[in-house]
């Protein structure tokens, strides 16, 4: 496992937020379910970026963060998993984590946004910043991120089913600018105030 595959902030709880880095290996047009009316996007090869949740409730036997990590790291079908998966695995095998319900389903099916690019072999998630906070996050950090000048925005509204003001899915020019920025934001942005 390699640490540069993982960055993660806060240690106390097993649910949270996370963004994905994704790299995808040439252009691709792809329908994202029901969004825009099943409408082709075209997607340029490249770096794109995604911000998701977990908050379900926490399980003495398993973490929703984990769960939910390992279930984008997995294909539908009988397709390979994501090259990260197997590190996801030994990650969140650790005590604060551990549990044999963090394992996503033997089959998966496309759900979210996110699920359909996810789902291609020509894309690959090759980094995740893992957020270990009670605390809703989606919309700061779409506002942090879709402000920066190192991302921009595919379609609005993708991947944020769920927001009304929002873009979870964005395209990237450069990630380590938008890992620095998470290194100077996500300290404060986690911290649960009594």
């Amino acid at each position: 496992m390699s640490v540069r595959q993982f960055t993660i902030f806060g240690n106390k709880y097993r649910m949270g937020s996370y963004i994905l880095l994704i790299r995808l290996s040439c252009s691709v047009k792809l329908a994202f379910g029901r969004f825009q009316f099943g409408r082709l996007i075209t997607f340029t090869g490249g770096e794109y970026l995604y911000i998701g949740s977990a908050l379900g409730k926490e399980e003495s036997t398993g973490s929703p963060l984990a769960r939910r990590v390992i279930r984008h790291a997995s294909r539908s079908e009988e397709k390979k998993p994501h090259k990260i998966r197997p590190a996801l695995l030994q990650l969140f095998s650790g005590d604060d984590f551990a549990s044999n319900s963090n394992r996503a389903p033997s089959t998966k099916k496309l759900r979210w946004h996110i699920d359909y690019l996810l789902d291609l072999p020509e894309a690959e998630i090759t980094h995740i910043v893992i957020m270990r906070s009670p605390l809703k996050l989606e919309d700061k950090l779409s506002e942090l991120l879709e402000s920066s000048n190192a991302t921009s925005i595919v379609a609005p509204h993708l991947g944020a089913g769920d927001t009304r003001n929002s873009t979870h899915l964005l395209k990237i020019t450069d990630h380590n600018q938008i890992l620095d920025l998470l290194h100077h934001t996500i300290p404060e942005m986690i911290t649960v105030r009594d």
